[in-house]
């Protein structure tokens, strides 16, 4: 059974990972070059950094807990000229907030040196490691990023390309990843899609980054996505690109789009602004003639989506809340009262705004209900006449196993609150969820989204717990695994 990692207590919904890689045909500073695209990254995850790059053919690693700008900003004071280096910036979604799961990895084995950054879930976690362990591997991190390692050190392939390809024929899930072989780069993004990843080039210098906000700071304008499937080789012979033997259906994470992206990223080609105005003009054609006379976002998650209700409803849009961006995670918080201090150290009402009005609040997501309780108590307070709260995400209802740190089903309000029931309970006087036709309408191509964790139809065979599959007192939900190559809507 797949090992599933012990939710945060987190009222929203937790990043992933974010990778970049630099291959330049001459020394330049590397570490630099890295630092710029990384702290673009930053929300990608906030617990760790670190970046790994070739000095006189040997890798240096340098890691640690804490932010881009705590953990390398060192490196900004003088040159460390290479030709190659990697970064990762983390957000545990298996694993644990541990030193010992900083990424990049490093090893030396009989494939020689290699450093991995690694944004995704591998699905297939526990049945690996356990074959593993059984044939007498010793782990040295509780990251699933360490069984590629392993697995590409027993290959029996007589070459590391080959070993590379056998490898990832073995795992199942989500790997939008960088690595250095030696001294080349290698990227990969898995045959479903699940995490962006782009590459551009600039001035003969090639990057890899999970978004383009990335590499929008290094002023890198020729660009495009990595394929599904796609395997990047950079070294001094220029860049060849390969795919791996088996492909699927595109079923890229929709979740990237609806909150984790950075709203000024391209990822899958879309715009993620964009995108999050035409859910939240869907949000307001479902609610026809809108209950409130003002739109709010609750800021930053929910600005864009806000945008697009304003428009579509033809209400004004004003910032009723502001955000202190120097607050702590409230998530880290141990008790009720202390979160909910957290939260009104990060989020304060504009009472001029708001004060005597009936208020629109446009977020994009609920999970526990826990912050969204605390938001509308805080307009309430500051006057506003009446709540309506809008999410421009589906319910969720189903576990992710692809790279989103999403609670157990239990603790998913949505399994066991209707609306009108969530609404009662968090104080609003309604709430409204993008249903998932419209999200699927506010999409280009729905078909190339994976919406498992509103729907329960994964792309892949995962490993439900019985509790899982009864959690829900709504309904009578059943996880279904769609046959991917045929094409079904996810």
């Amino acid at each position: 059974m797949t090992q599933r990692v012990k939710p945060t207590s987190s009222a929203s919904l937790g990043h992933h990972c974010g990778v970049a890689a630099i291959y330049s045909p001459d020394p330049v500073n590397v570490p630099e070059q890295l630092f710029f695209p990384l702290f673009a990254l930053q929300h990608r995850g906030q617990e760790s950094a670190g970046i790994a790059y070739r000095k006189e053919s040997r890798t240096v690693v340098y890691k640690d807990l804490g932010m881009v700008s705590t953990v390398l900003s060192r490196y900004l004071a003088k040159e460390r000229r290479s030709k190659l280096g990697i970064g990762h910036v983390r957000y545990s979604t298996r694993g644990g907030n541990k030193a010992e799961n900083v990424q990049p990895l490093h090893v030396v084995c009989n494939k020689g040196e290699i450093a991995l950054a690694h944004n995704g879930n591998i699905s297939n976690t526990a049945q690996l490691k356990t074959m593993l362990f059984e044939e007498g591997s010793i782990f040295q991190t509780s990251s699933d990023t360490e069984l590629l390692l392993h697995l590409l050190s027993r290959s029996r392939a007589p070459d590391f390309y080959s070993a590379l390809v056998e490898t990832l024929q073995l795992v199942e899930g989500a790997y939008s990843m960088v690595m250095m072989h030696d001294d080349t780069i290698v990227a990969v993004r898995d045959p479903f899609g699940f995490r962006p990843l782009y590459v551009g080039t600039k001035d003969g210098v090639t990057y890899v980054v999970s978004e383009t906000c990335a590499l929008d700071i290094l002023k890198v304008s020729d660009y495009r996505s990595v394929e599904p499937g796609e395997i990047l080789i950079i070294n001094q012979d220029g860049l060849h690109s390969d795919h791996l033997p088996r492909a699927h259906a595109r079923r890229q994470c929709v979740f990237e789009l609806i909150y984790f992206a950075r709203p000024d990223s391209s990822v899958f080609d879309v715009s993620v602004h964009s995108s999050r105005k035409r859910m939240g003009a869907m949000l307001a054609r479902a609610d026809g003639e809108s209950p409130g006379e003002i739109v709010v976002p609750v800021p930053d998650s929910g600005t864009s989506a806000a945008l697009g209700y304003a428009e579509e409803s033809g209400l004004p849009f004003d910032f009723g809340l502001t955000r202190n961006h120097y607050a702590g995670r409230s998530f880290i918080m141990p008790t009720t009262a202390e979160r909910e201090l957290a939260v009104r150290m990060k989020l304060h009402p504009v009472r001029e705004v708001i004060e005597g009005r009936r208020v629109i609040l446009v977020d994009d997501s609920l999970v526990r209900g826990t912050t969204a309780r605390i938001l509308v108590a805080l307009i309430k307070d500051a006057g506003a006449s009446e709540v309506h709260l809008r999410l421009s995400s589906p319910e969720i209802r189903w576990p992710c196993f692809f790279g989103i740190d999403i609670p157990t089903r239990t603790e998913l309000i949505s399994n066991h609150l209707s609306p009108a029931q969530i609404a009662s309970t968090v104080g609003a006087d309604s709430v409204r969820f993008l249903t998932l036709d419209l999200l699927r309408e506010s999409l280009d191509e729905p078909d190339a989204y994976c919406t498992a964790c509103f729907s329960g139809r994964y792309p892949v065979n995962v490993a439900l717990t019985p509790e899982e599959l009864l959690a829900s007192t709504r309904d009578s939900q059943t996880a279904i695994v769609e046959h991917a190559s045929s094409g079904g809507s996810a």
